[in-house]
């Protein structure tokens, strides 16, 4: 993991913030959930083959079949 990837991440939850608190003033509450959970899911998605890679890691450190 470089540090561009953690700037990234940092950048999506700066401007999710950001959105929420625009749309929660605007009385649009709906939205502003939809915008935080879009930014759940990218992130997620971008962590996960180091998840996946995390796990292998651990098997291959205990040996588990």
């Amino acid at each position: 993991m470089d540090i561009y990837f953690i700037l990234r991440i940092a950048l999506v939850g700066i401007m999710v913030s950001i959105l929420n608190q625009i749309l929660k003033q605007s009385g649009r509450d709906d939205l502003a959930f939809m915008t935080s959970l879009a930014g759940l899911v990218l992130v997620l998605l971008w962590l996960l083959p180091h998840i996946s890679d995390l796990f292998t890691t651990i098997q291959q450190l205990f040996n588990i079949v």
